[in-house]
């Protein structure tokens, strides 16, 4: 490539990006637009962070590696601010503990709007003076902040739908209108045992995260996967049939902490009088039974496919499965924040991207040949591959733009505030 074409190309990239980055931090902002004061510091539990604390550490991420490490001279909107707002980096120093995060009423949501606004001005005066030598990797090192900030929007809305659920009134975050609808039979699609190749080539230049590469190859024996989720009528089906009282379908870890903890029933599920409804962020709605079964823990998953005869899918399995359909579904900005109905414009998977986050049985653990992030970014996703599952396909609540087939998301085996659901899978 010349000289002139690759500054072309350069001038091209750093275009979309600055159009992608005010985008991305527009949107973090929207979503906060219909809460108070008094909800964007609301913390109801360990797991979950306020919105206040959202829309800070996003910046603080903008601000602790990109501009500390890229704008000569760079002075900080306030220095304890790397304090408040680290998360969990602890080779970079002290933070908050996560259960403390609620306590945090000061500094106001007034001031962290004046802080983002500092560090979205800062980015941008970057961007205008960064020296050429430096361009590509502060490309990458904006590009992997605007996809930690897409994560933070999901979270931020996870987060505030448990603690909106808290409140005995059941407010609503947003008043929407969902769909009612009566879905195909499921049907099992049948795969051939064979190699299949998972994830990304190392040397592949578009952004994905550390933890989808080094592409590779799994042998795969012969398997069958469902071609819908499972939903919530069938997740009755498996409540009113004692799947919940009968150890023979938990793993012993995940038996003692629903006794623990008394589950029984998915955690935003309510019954009053003969029908069920569940809490969404337009508040408490009837129980739609056509529709995808979600906020399950991993426990709860594998407890509901041993009932159904069945298993969780490798993540193997599942990715060579939606490499079948288009990346279409039901996303952030798509739909109402709430798994629906299938609409039945699938080709062989229903719902395979988008609508809940699919638990496979794969532990969350690093690919052949995987290299942490080595440009001065965390490595996070390296510290978090123990005793973790891999889930998939992306959610109601991801933003469009941040999902790939290769994404990987991972969870504890207890957790049941992202929204996660079920693909059964079986063998042959």
């Amino acid at each position: 490539m010349g000289t002139s074409a690759a500054v072309n190309q350069i001038y091209a990239h750093f275009s979309h990006m600055t159009g992608r980055f005010l985008s991305v931090r527009r949107k973090t902002e929207d979503l906060c637009l219909p809460l108070t004061d008094e909800d964007c510091c609301l913390s109801v539990m360990e797991e979950t962070s306020p919105p206040k604390w959202h829309l800070a550490h996003s910046s603080w991420f903008f601000e602790r590696f990109v501009l500390q490490k890229f704008k000569r001279g760079y002075e900080s909107y306030r220095p304890e601010f790397d304090f408040l707002f680290n998360s969990y980096y602890r080779r970079l120093g002290s933070f908050v503990p996560k259960f403390k995060r609620g306590v945090l009423s000061r500094p106001t949501r007034d001031e962290i709007y004046q802080y983002r606004h500092f560090i979205t001005e800062s980015i941008m005066g970057l961007l205008e003076t960064i020296k050429p030598e430096d361009e590509g990797k502060l490309l990458k090192a904006l590009e992997y902040g605007i996809n930690h900030e897409e994560q933070h929007q999901e979270l931020l809305l996870a987060d505030l739908k448990r603690n909106f659920f808290e409140n005995p009134l059941r407010p609503q975050y947003l008043g929407q209108v969902f769909s009612h609808s009566e879905i195909s039979e499921n049907k099992w699609q049948t795969f051939n045992e064979g190699p299949v190749k998972v994830g990304i080539p190392i040397e592949f230049q578009q952004f994905s995260f550390d933890n989808e590469k080094d592409q590779h190859q799994v042998w795969l024996e012969r398997f069958q996967l469902a071609s819908h989720l499972a939903t919530n009528d069938e997740f009755l089906a498996f409540m009113d049939e004692g799947g919940y009282e009968n150890p023979r379908f938990w793993l012993t870890d995940g038996w003692d902490l629903k006794e623990r903890e008394k589950w029984e029933h998915p955690i935003y599920w309510e019954k009053q009088g003969q029908n069920w409804w569940t809490m969404s962020l337009s508040g408490m709605i009837p129980l739609e039974l056509s529709a995808p079964v979600a906020h399950v823990s991993f426990y709860e998953a594998s407890a509901f496919a041993k009932w159904k005869s069945a298993r969780l899918p490798t993540e193997a399995e599942w990715e060579t499965a939606a490499r079948l359909e288009k990346k279409v579904g039901v996303f952030l900005e798509n739909g109402p924040l709430e798994p629906i109905p299938s609409q039945e414009n699938h080709q062989v998977f229903s719902q395979i991207h988008g609508s809940v986050w699919e638990w496979t049985q794969s532990s969350y653990r690093p690919y052949p040949r995987y290299r942490p992030v080595s440009f001065g970014m965390t490595d996070d996703n390296e510290k978090s591959m123990c005793n973790q599952f891999v889930l998939r396909g992306g959610s109601c609540l991801t933003p469009t733009d941040h999902y790939r087939v290769t994404y990987r998301n991972y969870a504890y085996p207890q957790m049941r505030l992202m929204c996660a659901g079920i693909r059964l899978a079986r063998d042959l």
